[in-house]
């Protein structure tokens, strides 16, 4: 399987990082192909701007929606954007992991699915049945996150609600939407301040997750 993984931590050293080191370890043992884009190393631009295009449809005003319309047909996207969408394009399947930041994702992945999963590429702009005609239709998605309260908070009744009912933002909103098939999260509550013993048996859980894919 053909496996691109998408990765916002701005510290190598974190859990985070042992987390994304233990996937690709994991998945390329498995014998699949995995492309890596870590988005803080690669310092990703979030912010969506006219620079996304290398030819505009408008000078005088810029529309984002209508110039990613138009980008799709010409290959006017910046060569940022166009590698990135080379990498969805190849995969099977996609894995986004990141840290939950006020019950959301960092600022940086969003920008990243903002700037890539563009109208015309990621869903069909011209239909009221978006859902159900996807342009990434055939493709899974996955979400893999850590939080720093736990997990009683983002519960049923807790102070912040379920945490799976916000990230449906997420997996219905943006995957869904554009045709992929969600697989279930991936959820490590607490990761702040969690034992050693206790990160260890939590990347094994992982590691064990992504070898039963």
């Amino acid at each position: 399987m053909k496996i691109f993984y998408v990765y916002a931590h701005p510290e190598p050293k974190s859990f985070n990082g042992a987390l994304k080191d233990t996937a690709i370890d994991a998945l390329q043992e498995k014998g699949h192909e995995v492309k890596l884009s870590d988005l803080y190393a690669m310092n990703f631009n979030p912010v969506l701007n006219a620079g996304d295009f290398t030819e505009r449809k408008k000078q005088d005003v810029f529309n984002p929606f209508l110039e990613a319309i138009k980008a799709v047909k010409t290959g006017a996207f910046s060569p940022d954007i166009k590698e990135e969408m080379g990498k969805v394009r190849w995969a099977d399947l996609i894995v986004f992991q990141f840290p939950i930041y006020f019950t959301a994702m960092p600022a940086i992945m969003k920008g990243w699915i903002d700037r890539v999963l563009a109208p015309g590429f990621g869903f069909n702009p011209v239909t009221n049945s978006a859902y159900d005609t996807g342009l990434l239709k055939g493709k899974s998605a996955m979400l893999v996150t850590t939080t720093g309260a736990p997990k009683e908070m983002y519960s049923e009744g807790g102070a912040h609600g379920d945490l799976n009912k916000h990230l449906e933002s997420i997996t219905h909103c943006v995957f869904e939407y554009m045709g992929m098939k969600v697989l279930p999260s991936h959820i490590i509550y607490e990761a702040s301040s969690m034992s050693k013993e206790r990160g260890t048996e939590e990347l094994e859980k992982y590691r064990k997750t992504l070898f039963d894919l």
